[in-house]
């Protein structure tokens, strides 16, 4: 199996940098680029085509949901795994409607992202 190729979106920097770390645990997986509101995930989307893009929902400039048509038009094969905090549900629902695979809510445990990617790769 090839190496899978992740763009890690999120305002907060110590978010980006736990999310890295935990993806980049696992062999063959690896964050390419990373970004901190919705233009910036655009922008490495179209750099990288990453395999899949972790976005937080709630974002200064742009947040994930304004983001989500944006990047499936530039790269439709990849998976977007949301990343909310409690009580978004139904952004997190309107997410999923627009392309998104999958979900994960802060504060997040290793096991339920390592799930969520495993969901978007299975398809």
């Amino acid at each position: 199996m090839s190496e899978l190729r992740f763009v890690v979106v999120d305002d907060a920097v110590f978010m980006r940098t736990l999310l890295k770390k935990m993806i980049e645990e696992v062999e063959g997986y690896k964050v390419v680029g990373e970004g901190s509101n919705g233009y910036e995930a655009i922008e490495q989307v179209k750099i990288h085509k990453p395999d899949i893009i972790t976005l937080d929902i709630t974002m200064p400039e742009m947040d994930g949901i304004s983001a989500i048509k944006e990047i499936l038009k530039y790269s439709p094969h990849t998976g977007i795994i949301m990343v909310s905090a409690m009580g978004q549900q139904s952004m997190v629902v309107e997410a999923i409607k627009m392309g998104a695979k999958d979900f994960v809510v802060k504060p997040f445990e290793k096991s339920r992202v390592l799930q969520a990617i495993k969901n978007v790769i299975e398809g």
